[in-house]
Protein backbone atom coordinates (compact mmCIF):
# COMPACT_ATOMS: atom_id res chain seq x y z
CA UNK A 1 0.00 0.00 0.00
CA UNK A 2 1.48 3.52 -1.14
CA UNK A 3 1.81 5.37 1.96
CA UNK A 4 -0.26 8.90 1.77
CA UNK A 5 1.72 12.28 1.61
CA UNK A 6 0.59 15.71 2.31
CA UNK A 7 2.07 19.22 0.79
CA UNK A 8 4.00 21.16 3.38
CA UNK A 9 4.00 24.77 2.78
CA UNK A 10 5.66 27.95 3.83
CA UNK A 11 3.82 31.02 5.15
CA UNK A 12 3.37 32.17 1.70
CA UNK A 13 1.23 29.17 1.31
CA UNK A 14 3.19 27.49 -1.31
CA UNK A 15 4.09 24.54 -1.72
CA UNK A 16 8.01 23.39 -0.51
CA UNK A 17 7.73 20.00 -0.25
CA UNK A 18 5.96 16.26 1.08
CA UNK A 19 5.84 14.41 3.64
CA UNK A 20 4.38 11.00 5.10
CA UNK A 21 0.91 12.21 6.51
CA UNK A 22 0.58 9.88 9.78
CA UNK A 23 4.15 10.48 10.37
CA UNK A 24 3.95 14.14 10.22
CA UNK A 25 1.17 14.64 13.06
CA UNK A 26 2.36 14.93 16.17
CA UNK A 27 3.44 17.96 18.67
CA UNK A 28 5.01 19.69 16.51
CA UNK A 29 3.15 18.95 13.42
CA UNK A 30 3.85 21.02 10.05
CA UNK A 31 2.21 23.70 8.46
CA UNK A 32 0.58 21.88 5.46
CA UNK A 33 -2.24 22.05 2.73
CA UNK A 34 -5.81 20.61 4.16
CA UNK A 35 -9.59 20.67 3.06
CA UNK A 36 -12.92 20.58 5.08
CA UNK A 37 -16.13 20.14 3.25
CA UNK A 38 -19.62 20.77 4.23
CA UNK A 39 -22.22 18.52 2.25
CA UNK A 40 -25.45 19.69 1.70
CA UNK A 41 -28.88 17.94 0.13
CA UNK A 42 -31.89 19.58 -1.90
CA UNK A 43 -33.96 19.90 1.56
CA UNK A 44 -30.44 22.17 2.98
CA UNK A 45 -29.70 19.93 6.23
CA UNK A 46 -26.10 19.65 5.83
CA UNK A 47 -24.00 16.15 6.86
CA UNK A 48 -22.37 16.00 9.92
CA UNK A 49 -19.63 13.43 10.85
CA UNK A 50 -18.56 12.21 14.07
CA UNK A 51 -14.52 11.31 13.66
CA UNK A 52 -14.14 7.48 14.59
CA UNK A 53 -12.85 6.29 17.48
CA UNK A 54 -9.45 4.99 16.28
CA UNK A 55 -8.43 8.16 14.70
CA UNK A 56 -4.73 9.13 15.53
CA UNK A 57 -6.11 12.74 15.82
CA UNK A 58 -9.57 13.95 17.53
CA UNK A 59 -10.70 10.53 17.19
CA UNK A 60 -14.79 10.80 18.39
CA UNK A 61 -15.26 14.59 17.84
CA UNK A 62 -18.06 15.81 15.59
CA UNK A 63 -17.41 17.96 12.49
CA UNK A 64 -18.50 18.75 9.18
CA UNK A 65 -18.78 16.32 6.42
CA UNK A 66 -15.40 15.58 5.63
CA UNK A 67 -11.80 16.71 6.17
CA UNK A 68 -8.64 15.54 3.97
CA UNK A 69 -5.27 16.22 2.42
CA UNK A 70 -4.70 16.74 -1.26
CA UNK A 71 -1.79 14.66 -2.73
CA UNK A 72 1.23 16.08 -4.08
CA UNK A 73 -0.06 17.22 -7.67
CA UNK A 74 -3.86 16.34 -7.24
CA UNK A 75 -6.39 19.56 -8.06
CA UNK A 76 -8.50 20.09 -4.66
CA UNK A 77 -11.83 19.20 -6.58
CA UNK A 78 -10.51 15.64 -6.95
CA UNK A 79 -9.66 15.54 -3.29
CA UNK A 80 -12.34 16.04 -2.05
CA UNK A 81 -14.78 13.50 -4.39
CA UNK A 82 -11.87 11.54 -3.53
CA UNK A 83 -12.25 11.60 0.56
CA UNK A 84 -15.85 11.68 0.19
CA UNK A 85 -16.41 8.70 -1.68
CA UNK A 86 -13.62 6.97 0.71
CA UNK A 87 -14.63 7.84 3.64
CA UNK A 88 -18.82 7.85 3.33
CA UNK A 89 -19.74 6.76 -0.06
CA UNK A 90 -20.91 10.25 -1.48
CA UNK A 91 -20.26 10.83 -4.78
CA UNK A 92 -20.75 15.26 -5.12
CA UNK A 93 -23.05 16.71 -7.69
CA UNK A 94 -20.87 20.42 -6.95
CA UNK A 95 -18.29 21.98 -5.35
CA UNK A 96 -17.54 25.08 -4.49
CA UNK A 97 -15.26 27.02 -2.43
CA UNK A 98 -16.77 29.11 0.47
CA UNK A 99 -13.82 30.10 2.47
CA UNK A 100 -10.59 29.72 0.60
CA UNK A 101 -8.25 31.74 2.61
CA UNK A 102 -9.26 29.72 5.88
CA UNK A 103 -6.17 28.76 8.22
CA UNK A 104 -5.90 26.94 11.57
CA UNK A 105 -3.82 25.99 14.55
CA UNK A 106 -5.29 23.38 17.04
CA UNK A 107 -3.83 20.79 19.86
CA UNK A 108 -5.31 17.61 20.88
CA UNK A 109 -5.90 16.88 24.55
CA UNK A 110 -3.00 14.29 24.03
CA UNK A 111 -0.65 16.85 21.97
CA UNK A 112 -0.75 16.36 18.86
CA UNK A 113 -1.36 19.54 16.92
CA UNK A 114 -3.16 19.72 13.67
CA UNK A 115 -1.80 23.23 11.34
CA UNK A 116 -3.39 23.60 8.26
CA UNK A 117 -4.27 25.76 5.63
CA UNK A 118 -7.58 24.58 5.10
CA UNK A 119 -10.16 25.91 1.90
CA UNK A 120 -13.70 24.96 2.85
CA UNK A 121 -15.80 24.03 0.29
CA UNK A 122 -19.57 23.41 -0.15
CA UNK A 123 -20.53 20.49 -1.84
CA UNK A 124 -23.91 19.97 -3.18
CA UNK A 125 -25.35 16.11 -3.82
CA UNK A 126 -29.10 14.71 -4.57
CA UNK A 127 -28.73 11.54 -2.93
CA UNK A 128 -28.65 11.48 0.60
CA UNK A 129 -27.70 7.84 1.04
CA UNK A 130 -24.51 7.42 2.90
CA UNK A 131 -22.11 4.50 3.80
CA UNK A 132 -19.30 5.89 6.38
CA UNK A 133 -16.38 3.80 6.46
CA UNK A 134 -15.79 3.05 10.03
CA UNK A 135 -12.57 3.45 10.12
CA UNK A 136 -13.14 7.22 9.05
CA UNK A 137 -16.42 7.61 10.44
CA UNK A 138 -17.71 6.76 13.62
CA UNK A 139 -21.15 8.10 12.72
CA UNK A 140 -22.91 10.47 9.52
CA UNK A 141 -26.41 12.07 9.81
CA UNK A 142 -27.59 14.73 7.89
CA UNK A 143 -28.59 17.59 10.35
CA UNK A 144 -30.66 21.46 9.75
CA UNK A 145 -28.94 24.24 9.82
CA UNK A 146 -29.57 25.53 13.13
CA UNK A 147 -29.28 22.12 14.88
CA UNK A 148 -25.32 22.76 12.98
CA UNK A 149 -25.17 25.82 14.65
CA UNK A 150 -25.88 24.38 18.25
CA UNK A 151 -23.32 22.22 17.79
CA UNK A 152 -20.44 25.38 18.39
CA UNK A 153 -21.01 25.61 21.79
CA UNK A 154 -20.70 21.51 22.21
CA UNK A 155 -17.30 20.43 23.99
CA UNK A 156 -17.45 17.03 21.38
CA UNK A 157 -17.27 19.72 18.34
CA UNK A 158 -14.10 19.95 16.60
CA UNK A 159 -11.78 23.11 17.64
CA UNK A 160 -11.60 23.73 13.00
CA UNK A 161 -15.55 23.09 13.21
CA UNK A 162 -16.32 26.04 15.55
CA UNK A 163 -13.99 28.33 14.27
CA UNK A 164 -15.14 27.73 10.58
CA UNK A 165 -18.55 27.59 11.85
CA UNK A 166 -17.48 31.22 13.27
CA UNK A 167 -17.31 32.68 9.06
CA UNK A 168 -20.57 30.23 8.05
CA UNK A 169 -22.78 31.44 10.40
CA UNK A 170 -22.65 34.77 9.35
CA UNK A 171 -23.18 33.72 5.56
CA UNK A 172 -26.42 32.31 6.69
CA UNK A 173 -27.94 28.58 5.47
CA UNK A 174 -25.29 27.08 3.15
CA UNK A 175 -27.73 27.75 0.19
CA UNK A 176 -27.13 31.19 0.87
CA UNK A 177 -22.95 30.95 0.97
CA UNK A 178 -21.79 32.88 -1.52
CA UNK A 179 -19.05 31.74 -3.87
CA UNK A 180 -16.27 34.03 -3.80
CA UNK A 181 -14.19 32.13 -6.58
CA UNK A 182 -10.72 30.24 -6.45
CA UNK A 183 -8.88 33.62 -6.17
CA UNK A 184 -8.32 33.32 -2.87
CA UNK A 185 -6.85 29.63 -2.52
CA UNK A 186 -3.26 29.36 -1.71
CA UNK A 187 -0.94 28.86 -4.05
CA UNK A 188 0.08 25.51 -3.27
CA UNK A 189 -3.74 24.38 -4.49
CA UNK A 190 -4.79 23.21 -7.75
CA UNK A 191 -8.38 23.82 -8.38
Amino acid sequence: MDVEEIVLLNEADEAVGTAPKLASHHQETPYHLAFSAYVTDPAGRVLITRRALGKKTFPGVWTGSCCGHPAPGERLRAAVARRLGEELGVTPDTITPVLPAFRYRAVAEDGTVEYERCPVVRVTTAGTGVRPNPDEVEDAEWWPWDECVALVGRPESSPWYRLQMAELVPLGPPARWPDPGTEGLPPAVLW
